[in-house]
């Protein structure tokens, strides 16, 4: 096997047993740890910290490590929230969660890193194109690791539903459940009760040993960038100065369209957020059981992983508005019917269309905006995606922030009302691009270019 495509498996395989194990306890934190809203609290610190470690942690750690070491180092910050869980308090999921924020960044950045110079050293030797074989690669990675949510989270349901004992929902336990769900943050009586303790440390062993296999893996057979590739990387990383980038990407929103962009960007992280954190619990968990949490959000990340892979290829033909179209009017109907219906075991079914549709939509916010921000910001990348990323994970601060704060059905509303801000800004965008270059047409063959990338390794 050629020794570049080796690597690129190495790296493939590695964050996919990694993120099998995050995904799946991400899904399951809202239901898992309810008490005094300690699962999503730990979630919205986790991605406050993830903002620092964007901004300052990356070029770092790339430079006094290298690629690899830095992130089999950043695994292992992944790892010690999976060890946090085991018992969950204050004292340890929030410092563990601070660790895998910091450790994120580094992680992302090191694997965008190390594949760009395989794939450009590749591209030398075979006299093919750089820009090609880099695309392959990104391709080949997001095809073995977008399965990691549909992995990670049949692991939890086969797990948790070995439970022997099973609980009976009474119609008064589900007349709390869905959009207007009695505020229990400390005590709940419906469907979330907790597994056996046996049945958690089961999951949570899995979800450690496949960390740890992530590590090994890593550490044992990716190769270590040559020197002379890797001090050429670093001469790219020390060209700006640390508080230059920061300055950078505060500096950037003078531009008018990226001011524009902040509530849809925003939004990316809102609605994820309710999904996971707040319709897993107040809907799935409470009505059926935290058992099926797992079944509910393979539905989400098959669409999405679907869907991803469709609208970046379509994109060419319907452009960015149509989709962005589609997009809106899915989630507008999901959230006015979330705040309609009340879930009962009885329509098993409709629990599996809400996150299926909702991974339709993501695939369009993820793979458009990404799109979005490569072309109209293609001077200025590195500025314009460091505040893709601060807005996105600051939507999921505040998402998990006021998660055990508010009832479902004004989280909703703040998500409704986020949405029609976010299309009456995004259109204004586009009223600025098509005013200031009339009879040109848009740019949207570049918009399927590799979105995850960009989003990654900016």
């Amino acid at each position: 096997m050629e020794r570049n495509l080796k690597n690129v498996l190495v790296i493939s395989f590695g964050f996919l047993l990694l993120f099998t194990a995050y995904g799946g306890l991400q899904s399951l934190q809202s239901s898992l740890n309810s008490e005094e809203g300690l699962g999503v609290a730990s979630l919205s610190v986790l991605y406050a910290a993830l903002i620092l470690s964007s901004m300052f942690l990356p070029p770092i750690l790339i430079k006094k490590l290298g690629c690899k070491w830095t992130m089999a180092i950043s695994m292992c910050c992944y790892i010690a929230f999976s060890l946090g869980n085991f018992y969950a308090s204050w004292y340890t999921l929030i410092p563990t969660s601070v660790i895998l924020g910091l450790g994120g960044a580094p992680l992302w950045s090191a694997k965008c890193t190390y594949l760009t110079i395989a794939g450009t050293s590749y591209a030398e030797k075979a006299g093919k194109n750089a820009r090609d074989i880099i695309n392959q690669y990104f391709g080949v990675f997001f095809l073995v690791f977008q399965s990691s949510g549909i992995w990670g989270n049949l692991i939890s349901s086969l797990i948790l539903s070995q439970s022997s004992t099973k609980v009976n929902i009474s119609e008064e336990d589900l007349a709390c459940c869905g959009a207007y769900n009695c505020l229990t943050d400390t005590t709940n009586t419906t469907g979330s009760a907790k597994p056996a303790n046996s049945l958690i440390y089961t999951l949570l062993g899995v979800y450690t040993a496949s960390g740890v296999l992530a590590v090994l893996l890593v550490i044992i057979f990716l190769d270590q960038i040559k020197s002379d590739q890797a001090e050429a990387e670093k001469e790219k990383l020390e060209a700006p100065s640390f508080w230059s980038t920061f300055l950078a990407t505060f500096r950037h929103l003078k531009d008018k369209r990226q001011c524009l962009l902040i509530p849809l960007t925003m939004y990316s992280g809102f609605e994820q957020g309710f999904l996971s954190g707040d319709y897993t619990k107040v809907y799935v968990t409470c009505a059926l059981g935290i058992q099926y949490v797992g079944y509910v959000m393979i539905c989400f990340a098959a669409l999405n992983s679907l869907c991803s892979l469709l609208f970046g290829k379509i994109s060419q033909f319907t452009g960015r508005k149509l989709l962005f179209a589609l997009a809106t009017v899915t989630n507008m109907a999901c959230i006015i019917a979330l705040l309609l219906w009340k879930p009962h075991p009885k329509q098993l079914a409709v629990f599996f269309v809400f996150p299926a549709l909702w991974g339709l939509a993501d695939a369009v916010w993820q793979t458009q905006t990404n799109g979005l921000y490569g072309i109209l910001f293609e001077k200025h990348k590195e500025a314009a995606f460091a505040n893709y990323r601060l807005w996105e994970s600051l939507g999921f601060v505040i998402a998990f922030g006021y998660s055990t704060k508010l009832q479902a059905y004004v989280k909703l509303y703040i998500l409704l009302s986020v949405l029609v801000l976010s299309m009456v800004t995004y259109g204004a965008v586009e009223y600025l691009e098509a005013k200031s270059s009339p009879g040109t047409p848009t740019a949207t063959k570049k918009e399927n270019g590799g979105p995850h990338s960009q989003e990654t390794c900016m």
